[in-house]
């Protein structure tokens, strides 16, 4: 497999659930603790030697434009107070051998859809899909543990990990055969079965890499659930084609998606990193 160089962050969903703070402010912008949700996955990638940060974004989304962007006037005033810590925190948001790459998706019609987006820019070559949403803490990026793994099996691999039965219905579900201590060669992924229909606890979460095979694969599928192309899907078809697999990864995962998520990082990752106790 050719080396990860790319990594795209579908960035155009509308944060309906964190309303009405993300009617003006884009969901990715609100902050944990001191960054950016975001920034939480941008550097995730960086660290897992991505070079190239291709956003997917929509309508309102500017303040990701900005926030990646160099503020001239800022590390001016910074500079002139002395406030060197901080001047740095504001330069080093992007290192500068990272390039921030923007595509509009032009209607809200799915994950596969956004993906999709994607494709002129990533071109032949696998690349990495991280979703914000899910914030994970690990001591090695969980992005780096995909790409080490893709380069083992030399296939797509899919971030994984078990749900309580009752919540199947909030994921992808992959089946398979389990070929390591937390790696799964995939036999079948459905989106969102019922736990009365679904083949294992095994869930999908929001971190993938993935061959470029795939767009073809997305081209050719129909709106699945809820009416919008499934990334899902698009990966059915494709491990009917190539080999696809799942790893359990190391980390602690949160789902900032929905506000006890968010509150449960904002807690905790503001104890670990911050010394904030109360």
């Amino acid at each position: 497999m050719k080396p990860i160089r790319k990594a795209v962050f579908p960035v155009a969903g509308l944060g309906t659930r964190f309303l009405p703070a993300t009617k003006a402010m884009p969901k990715e912008m609100l902050p944990i603790v001191d960054k950016p949700l975001i920034q939480y996955a941008v550097e995730e990638a960086i660290s897992a030697g991505i070079t190239d940060l291709i956003f997917i974004t929509g309508r309102n989304k500017r303040a990701i434009e900005d926030h990646f962007d160099r503020v001239p006037e800022l590390e001016a005033d910074l500079e002139a107070k002395n406030k060197h810590e901080l001047l740095e925190i504001v330069r080093n948001i992007i290192p500068p051998n990272v390039n921030c790459i923007y595509t509009r998706q032009s209607a809200p019609l799915g994950l596969g859809h956004a993906v999709l987006c994607a494709a002129p820019i990533v071109g032949n070559e696998p690349f990495a899909v991280l979703l914000a949403d899910d914030l994970i803490d690990a001591n090695v990026s969980v992005t780096r543990q995909l790409i080490d793994t893709a380069h083992q099996q030399n296939g797509s691999v899919l971030a994984i990990q078990e749900v309580a039965p009752e919540n199947t219905q909030k994921y992808g579900i992959i089946s398979g055969e389990r070929i390591g201590a937390k790696t799964t060669r995939l036999a079948g992924i459905v989106e969102k079965p019922s736990p009365e229909k679904a083949p294992s606890t095994l869930a999908v979460v929001g971190r993938y890499v993935l061959e470029p095979e795939i767009f073809k694969h997305l081209r050719q599928i129909t709106a699945g659930v809820g009416g919008e192309l499934q990334l899902t899907d698009g990966i059915a078809s494709l491990l009917q084609e190539k080999a696809v697999f799942g790893l359990e990864y190391d980390g602690m995962r949160y789902d900032c998606g929905s506000k006890a998520g968010f509150f449960h990082a904002t807690i905790e990752l503001g104890r670990k990193y911050h010394g904030l106790e109360h």
